[in-house]
């Protein structure tokens, strides 16, 4: 590895946690543990570059875990469990796990995975400064979209918006995760605020282009269209 990569596991079965945290650490990552949801997010302080997460916890189990920090969280998320039903998948998918790994495993599998998912996201943070499509560019750093070559005038709040979904194009989020992930917490509001800035946003991209960008789904929430 060119880097330390900081992992965090967790799991409400000790054995998995010291058996995992053992092998991970022969190979040269630094380790972090926690047995149940509340000690994992109290653990994310160290801004992990992968979470290995276990489904069937007791009390907040893993997919509620999951979608509590998503909005906060961009290292992927691997979900490790005995569930194999393709209902589970997809629900560990929707919650914003970025994969799935069924028990028992190898250990050669888990290692493999994770270095894909390590590599991709390396090389998305050192080259991906922006989203290009046929008609569309969202420049990150600069915080400016143009479609068809004109710039497109936003809000601070909309560019944020447009920021969290198009970087996770594909990804259902509802209106109170987009507005956790923008205003935070602790802000004081009413999150159907984002669909009024979803309709301001739709409005101006309707200025240059016929596409829609933004699907609404319709009782879930709101995602980018690839």
């Amino acid at each position: 590895m060119s880097r330390t990569y900081k992992i965090l596991l967790i799991d409400d079965e000790q054995s998995i946690l010291d058996m995992l945290a053992l092998q991970l650490q022969s190979e040269g990552y630094k380790v972090y543990t926690a047995a149940n949801a509340n000690q994992g997010l109290e653990k994310l302080s160290c801004e992990p570059d992968m979470i290995l997460l276990d489904i069937n916890m007791a009390g907040m189990n893993g997919l509620d875990l999951c979608a509590k920090i998503r909005g906060f969280v961009v290292c992927p998320i691997l979900f490790l469990t005995a569930r194999i039903t393709e209902q589970d998948k997809v629900n560990g998918l929707l919650a914003g796990g970025d994969d799935y790994i069924t028990k028992p495993f190898s250990m050669d599998e888990l290692l493999a995975r994770m270095t894909a998912h390590l590599r991709r996201e390396e090389r998305y943070h050192t080259k991906t400064q922006g989203r290009f499509s046929e008609e569309m560019m969202i420049d990150y750093g600069k915080r400016k979209i143009y479609i068809k070559g004109s710039p497109v005038e936003l809000s601070n709040k909309e560019f944020e918006i447009i920021k969290l979904l198009s970087r996770n194009a594909g990804q259902v989020f509802d209106k109170e995760r987009i507005y956790e992930h923008i205003w935070g917490f602790n802000a004081e509001g009413d999150c159907s605020v984002i669909k009024e800035h979803i309709r301001k946003i739709r409005i101006k991209f309707a200025e240059y282009t016929d596409k829609t960008y933004i699907d609404t789904v319709w009782g879930v929430g709101y995602r980018w269209k690839n």
